[in-house]
């Protein structure tokens, strides 16, 4: 084995996971911390409001959370197969291994992982990622990974999502992946919004942004999903083949955009319907009202108004005079 620019072939980089990455980590480490820091002013709070208050800083955080990690995950289309391949490229070789495609909004992930993990004196477990975000050349991962000399399944799955390949899903992939993620940026700005207005006496327009927060994230799942309205290249492993389906992402991602819809809708009818009820879960006394704030009574200084005199009174006087 020798060394190529400096690394050792045949995979000996460290791997990336398909379903959570650093950034996805970070994400969640992050949302985590804010629930706990939010946490301990629970104690702060007395009665009912406690309660109702714990359950806004959750949903919150968990919906913000989503729109957040699920633009770094690998998993919004998956799919796997077993089958009996080749292991390497000019080699009559066969292995018995679990061939796994993984995708997600910036790039796919191809797994091989043997059944045994240990066959023909190697260690057969593979986790390739090949990004096409725009900046990336996903031709030259590609390449990078046949230097590499990486195992024949996974350059076969990644040459179907390369730009020279007959199938053409790599443009498909990478814009529809670029407006699900921006449309999700949308939704977290309008998720931030939404915040904003329910920690003010105006939550009809919370419940509003909630909606929007919503509906951006059904978009980003359009988005997403325009490229199964193109045929998908078979990818055929003798007589196995390898099909995708929705994964976690994509569903996690449907269910919060429908948690936030029922939120909004739930809101804006109690703002109608049930005025009061809104105000107790918010925390907010009797005497505001939506959008207008009373206002106490005023008091002037007597003294003030009494050493204050019109100026015209002297005029007054001096012509009564005359």
């Amino acid at each position: 084995m020798t060394l190529f620019n400096g690394i050792y072939p045949f995979y000996p980089q460290p791997r990336k996971a398909y379903a959570f990455d650093v950034s996805s980590i970070i994400v969640i480490a992050l949302f985590l911390s804010l629930g706990l820091s939010f946490l301990l002013i629970l104690p702060g709070i007395r009665g009912r409001a406690r309660l109702y208050w714990l359950l806004r800083v959750i949903l919150s955080l968990f919906i913000g959370a989503v729109i957040v990690a699920v633009q770094f995950t690998g998993d919004w289309e998956t799919g796997q197969v077993t089958a009996n391949t080749s292991y390497k490229s000019f080699s009559r070789t066969m292995v018995n291994a679990d061939i796994g495609l993984h995708i997600g909004l910036g790039g796919v992930n191809v797994t091989l992982v043997g059944n045994p993990v240990i066959q023909i004196n190697e260690t057969i477990n593979y986790n390739e990622h090949f990004a096409w975000r725009f900046g990336v050349n996903y031709d030259q991962i590609y390449k990078e990974g046949l230097a590499k000399g990486l195992p024949s399944p996974i350059l076969y799955v990644a040459e179907k999502f390369s730009q020279q390949s007959p199938c053409g899903v790599h443009s498909q992939y990478r814009i529809s992946g670029h407006y699900a993620s921006a449309t999700l940026w949308v939704a977290f700005c309008a998720w931030l919004i939404s915040n904003m207005l329910f920690s003010m006496p105006v939550l009809v327009y919370g419940g509003y942004m909630i909606l929007v927060t919503g509906a951006f994230m059904i978009f980003s799942l359009l988005s997403f999903s325009t490229v199964r309205n193109s045929p998908m290249c078979a990818i055929q492993f003798g007589l196995a083949s390898l099909q995708t389906v929705y994964g976690a992402s994509f569903w996690l991602t449907l269910a919060t955009g429908l948690l936030c819809f029922l939120i909004g809708v739930v809101v804006v009818l109690l703002h109608y319907l049930q005025p009061k009820v809104l105000k107790a879960f918010f925390d907010l006394s009797e005497d505001e009202e939506e959008g207008d704030v009373m206002l106490g009574e005023a008091y002037g200084n007597p003294h003030f108004r009494a050493s204050k005199k019109n100026p015209y009174d002297n005029f007054a006087l001096t012509i009564e005079a005359v």
